[in-house]
């Protein structure tokens, strides 16, 4: 009997919870949430043992889903790996997300893995990168961006990291930047369009830059308006949307194959909440299946994503090539 837990029961975790329920992969469900009479509903449409707990000791599970607000995600992660569990975790901070891959040394030697960053961005964004790098001899450069934001945890967290500093990876080292500066034109798959697009606290050059040896330059970036700019530096004045979308991905990824340099685009339009929680259980059922290896890594570790991007596709969640990025520029040769 395989058992995963989703802890958290927020716009990501409900819908993490639905989309085990209907894949079959769980034979029970346990979902964490702080006022458990409110699911009462939700757990009836379930086809399956559902138990749902508050917040206390880590319960026995094959896989971990943490899907609470950034903060604390190490702590839980290394509690639930000692329990024998997978873990997955959607939280996009920094923070989060260096306190994760420390555990990688924990995970190994416990033999499980611990998924870091597995939502929209990072986490879809990674599986587009690994899928569009395998295309290239060598990859140069990578650049993401990202738009709109999914439930109210996650616009809080993005709020911060506005002001937040960048983490890019550049010409071989770690470089640190003012958030809210590099002002970039980004085109968004429509209806989204041209966004201006700033630097702010994002992690994916974290998870991206170890995957790609040799890679120059890794980036991130989110849109912004301008009242976005200017509010970073305010605390929220009132609560954010319980939804946030829609939103979109652009991964630009250059590189080289053969003796051209070329640049490839891939773009996601969809709300991230849902997006995410699509991710994160297609995450889940791939370690409770076991084909993982053992550490802390971002999902731009897969060695094949076709299959994890095929079982998106199923869940709605699909990615388009830009058409007439390409220039096909000569290379200077080797020799």
């Amino acid at each position: 009997m395989t058992t995963i837990g989703v802890f958290g029961s927020g716009a990501v975790g409900l819908r993490v919870a639905r989309h085990l329920a209907w894949s079959g992969v769980a034979d029970r469900l346990v979902i964490g949430c702080r006022r458990p009479a409110r699911l009462k509903g939700v757990v009836e449409q379930f086809d399956l043992d559902v138990q749902v707990v508050e917040p206390g000791p880590m319960p026995l599970v094959d896989v971990a889903v943490l899907c609470l607000p950034s903060g604390g995600h190490a702590g839980l992660a290394e509690e639930a790996v000692a329990r024998g569990a997978h873990v997955v975790s959607v939280s996009d901070s920094i923070a989060d997300i260096d306190a994760l891959l420390a555990l990688d040394a924990v995970a190994v030697k416990a033999g499980r893995s611990i998924a870091v960053g597995a939502a929209y961005s990072p986490g879809l964004s990674c599986l587009l990168a690994k899928h569009v790098g395998s295309l290239f001899d060598v990859v140069e450069e990578i650049h993401v961006a990202r738009s709109g934001t999914g439930g109210p945890a996650c616009a809080r967290q993005l709020h911060r990291a506005r002001t937040g500093s960048s983490l890019d990876w550049w010409d071989g080292d770690w470089r640190r930047r003012a958030g809210g500066s590099g002002r970039e034109l980004v085109w968004f798959p429509d209806p989204l369009g041209a966004l201006d697009c700033y630097r702010g606290a994002l992690p994916d050059a974290r998870l991206l830059a170890p995957e790609f040896p040799g890679v120059d330059r890794v980036t991130a970036r989110i849109a912004g308006t301008r009242r976005d700019r200017l509010t970073a530096m305010l605390p929220m004045m009132r609560p954010p949307h319980a939804d946030g979308g829609p939103g979109g991905i652009r991964v630009e990824v250059r590189g080289r194959r053969g003796l051209t340099r070329r640049t490839e685009v891939l773009g996601v339009l969809d709300d991230p909440s849902a997006a995410s929680a699509a991710v994160a259980a297609v995450t889940a059922e791939r370690l409770a299946m076991g084909s993982q290896p053992a550490g802390a890594w971002g999902l731009a570790r897969v060695e094949d994503t076709v299959p994890w991007l095929s079982a998106l596709a199923l869940r709605g969640v699909r990615a388009a090539a830009y058409e007439g990025v390409d220039q096909g520029v000569p290379a200077i040769s080797p020799g």
